[in-house]
C-alpha cells in the first residue's frame, strides 16, 4: 500500500470536503454568521422547492443544536466515509449492481453508472427523473441523483454504513463531482487501484490520516493547557496499530487459545509471529497441562474475542482471518464460518461513531469475501458504540456493568423506532461490558491525566485509583476484568507501567497473572510518530497465576524503525526468558526481564 498517497489524499480530501459542504450551505443562505430567515421562500434570488425548504429547515435546526462548524465537519466526514466505502466495493466487485460508481473497468475516472443510467436497477430509482436529466443534458445533476440513490439502496445490505441520510446531508452533497480534480476524481487517480483489492485495512488508514489535522489541533491545545473534550478524544488518541504487532498480539492470544485445545494443529506453522512457550520446570509444565486439559475439544464456535477500543477494526479484521483458518481446520466451509464468526466469536466497542461505522464495514467486507450472498443475509457484527448513553460516550469500555438490566422491549402502542433503536444500542453496549471473554486484545487510548477533562479525570480517579495517571493503564486493569479464568489479554501500550513508581500497584496486580511473552518495542514502533514521543511495549498475559512460570521477552528498544523491530523479532535474537516472580525481589517491582 502506498501510504504516502493515502495520507496525502485523506488530508487534502478533508479540507476540500469541508470547503465544498460550506459552499453548498452558503448557496442556501447559511454560513458561520447565521442563516437569515428561518423559512425563506427564496434564497439568493432563487425560489426553493418544497423539498429544499424542508431540508434547509432541518439543517438550521441541526446547527442550532450544536454549531455551524460541527455540522459542516459531520457532513463532510459522512460523505468521506461513503465515498471510500463505495470505492472499496466497486474495486472488489461487491456492489449488488456490479456497476462501478466512480470508475470504469479500466480504472479510469469515468463512472460506469452514468453510462448505464437508463438500464440501472436500484431500489428507489425514478427512471422518469433519470430520463429528464438526460434530455436536459444535466449530467452533474444526474450523477448526484444516481449517487444518492445508490447510497440509499445500500441501506438494506449495509444499514450501519449507509444509514438513511438526513435530508440536510443530501442537501449539502457537493456539486461538480465529475471534475478530474474533485474529491472523487482524485480518490480514483491518487490511490492505486491495487491498494483497494481485498485490503480492507486501507479504510483504517484513510480514517487515521483524515484525522491528521484535528489531532494536531488537540495537541496544540494541550500546550496551552486545554483539556481534551469527549468529542476530541477519538482524534487525539486513535492510532492505527502496525500490522505485524496486530499479528503478534492476535496469534499469541487467540491462536494460543486454539493451540492449547488442539496442540497438533498445523495452523501454528502459518502464524509467523507466534512465540513458542519457554521450556518450563516439570512442576510448572504439569500444572499448565492440567489447566489446558479443560480446553480439550474446544469448538471454534465457543471462542469469544473482544476488542474494547476497536477503532476502525484492524485487530478484529485480523482476528477474523485467524478464525477463518481455525474454522476451516475444524471442517467448516468458509462461507458458513464467515457468518458464525460475526455471530458468535467477534465483539467490539468504541466511543467514536465514525470508527464504529468503519469497523462494521470492514467486518462485513471480510465476510463478503468468503460468501457472495452474505450482504443479503441480514447478519450484523456484534460491535457497538454508546451513542445515547451520556457516560458511555466519554468513558466507553472503562465503565463497569455488574448487572445488566432486561433487554428493552419495543412498545407497540407507543412506537418510536428511533428511541427504541437508541435504547437497544446502549443495552447491547452494556451487554458486551457485562460479559467475560476468552481473549481480549486492544490498542487502548494513550492520554495522561493532564489532558483529561475534569469529568473524565474524576471518573478515572474514583474507579481506577491505581492506574489514574493515564488511560492506557486504566485499560490494562479493565481488560483483566473482562476475561474468563485462564483467558488471554494482549495489548500494546506505553511502556511506562513497567518501570515508573506511579504504576507499582499496577505491576503488583499484573504479577498475579502469567506474563506469557512481551515484545518490548521502545521508541519508533509507529512509523507515523517520530522521535522518542511514544515508547511502547506489546505483551500477552494469562489471567491464571502459575508460580515459577517462565515468560519470553524480546528486547527491541535499540532498533530505530518499525521495520527494523519487526525484522529483529522474526530473527529470534535479543530474547530473554524470565520468571516474573523475581521482579518483586527488586525495589519497586520493575519488569526488569533482562536482569540475571
Amino acid at each position: 500500500m502506498n501510504k504516502n498517497a493515502v495520507q496525502k489524499y485523506a488530508v487534502w480530501a478533508r479540507t476540500e470536503l469541508i470547503s465544498q459542504v460550506k459552499q453548498q450551505a452558503y448557496f442556501y443562505g447559511i454560513d458561520e454568521n447565521g442563516y437569515g430567515e428561518e423559512n425563506p421562500v427564496a434564497v439568493n434570488e432563487r425560489v426553493l422547492t418544497d423539498n429544499e425548504k424542508s431540508q434547509r429547515r432541518e439543517l438550521v435546526s441541526k446547527i442550532k443544536q450544536s454549531s455551524y462548524q460541527q455540522v459542516m465537519e459531520e457532513v463532510a466526514y459522512t460523505w468521506f466515509n461513503r465515498f471510500v466505502a463505495l470505492r472499496y466495493m466497486e474495486v472488489n466487485d461487491y456492489l449488488p449492481t456490479h456497476i462501478r460508481v466512480f470508475s470504469d473497468i479500466n480504472g479510469k475516472f469515468k463512472p460506469e453508472i452514468l453510462d448505464n443510467a437508463l438500464r440501472l436497477e436500484l431500489d428507489g430509482l425514478d427512471s422518469s427523473k433519470v430520463a429528464t436529466f438526460i434530455n436536459d443534458n444535466a449530467t452533474n445533476e444526474l450523477y448526484n441523483y444516481l449517487l444518492l440513490t445508490q447510497c440509499n439502496a445500500l441501506n438494506s445490505a449495509l444499514p450501519e454504513m449507509f444509514e438513511r441520510l438526513d435530508s440536510y446531508t443530501e442537501l449539502l452533497l457537493p456539486t461538480n463531482l465529475l471534475k478530474d480534480d474533485s474529491v472523487l476524481g482524485r480518490l480514483v487517480s491518487d490511490i492505486p487501484e491495487a491498494d483497494w483489492q481485498d485490503a480492507v485495512q486501507i479504510i483504517g488508514w484513510l480514517y487515521q490520516y483524515y484525522n491528521t489535522e484535528p489531532k494536531q489541533e488537540v495537541f496544540d491545545g494541550l500546550k496551552k493547557n486545554k483539556k481534551i473534550t469527549k468529542e476530541k478524544i477519538p482524534a487525539a488518541t486513535q492510532l492505527f496499530t502496525p500490522d505485524w504487532i496486530v499479528r503478534y498480539m492476535v496469534e499469541n492470544s487467540l491462536g494460543r487459545t486454539w493451540l492449547e485445545a488442539h496442540p497438533d494443529s498445523p495452523l501454528k506453522s502459518e502464524w509467523k509471529y507466534y512465540l513458542e512457550e519457554a521450556e518450563q520446570l516439570p512442576e510448572v509444565a504439569s500444572e499448565l497441562a492440567q489447566i489446558r486439559s479443560t480446553r480439550s475439544g474446544l469448538s471454534p464456535e465457543d471462542i469469544t474475542f473482544l476488542d474494547p477500543c476497536m477503532g476502525s477494526g484492524h485487530i478484529l479484521v485480523y482476528a477474523f482471518d485467524v478464525l477463518i483458518k481455525i474454522y476451516e481446520s475444524a471442517g467448516y466451509r468458509p462461507r458458513e464460518a464467515a457468518q458464525l464468526i460475526l455471530e458468535k466469536n467477534l465483539f467490539g466497542l468504541d466511543i467514536d461513531k465514525r470508527a464504529y461505522h468503519l469497523s462494521y464495514f470492514a467486518l462485513m467486507m471480510k465476510a463478503r469475501q468468503y460468501n457472495r450472498r452474505f450482504l443479503t443475509l441480514g447478519v450484523k457484527p456484534q460491535i457497538y458504540h454508546p451513542e445515547g448513553w451520556t457516560n458511555g460516550e466519554e468513558f466507553g469500555s472503562l465503565l463497569k456493568v455488574e448487572t445488566l438490566e432486561p433487554k428493552p422491549i419495543e412498545q407497540i402502542d407507543q412506537l418510536d423506532l428511533e428511541d427504541y433503536g437508541t435504547k437497544l444500542r446502549v443495552w447491547n453496549f452494556k451487554r458486551l461490558l457485562s460479559q467475560k471473554y476468552d481473549v481480549v486484545v486492544t490498542n487502548p487510548p494513550y492520554m495522561s491525566s493532564n489532558g483529561m477533562s475534569g469529568k473524565l479525570s474524576e471518573f478515572v480517579k474514583k474507579n481506577y485509583s491505581d492506574t489514574k495517571s493515564d488511560l492506557f493503564a486504566a485499560f490494562i486493569e479493565r481488560c483483566r476484568h473482562l476475561l474468563k479464568p485462564t483467558g488471554y489479554q494482549a495489548m500494546i501500550t506505553q511502556h511506562a507501567w513497567m518501570f515508573l513508581s506511579s504504576y507499582e500497584k499496577l505491576r503488583n496486580k499484573l504479577l498475579t497473572c502469567d506474563i506469557v511473552n512481551m515484545a518490548h518495542l521502545g521508541a519508533r514502533a509507529f512509523e507515523e510518530i517520530g522521535g522518542e514521543v511514544v515508547q511502547t511495549t506489546a505483551f500477552v498475559l494469562n489471567t491464571h497465576k502459575t508460580p515459577s512460570f517462565l515468560g519470553t521477552y524480546i528486547r527491541l528498544v535499540d532498533f530505530n524503525s518499525q521495520d527494523e523491530k519487526e525484522i529483529s523479532f522474526l530473527r529470534g535474537k535479543d530474547r530473554y526468558v524470565s520468571n516474573a516472580d523475581n521482579f518483586s525481589k527488586i525495589p519497586g517491582s520493575p519488569v526488569a526481564y533482562w536482569v540475571n
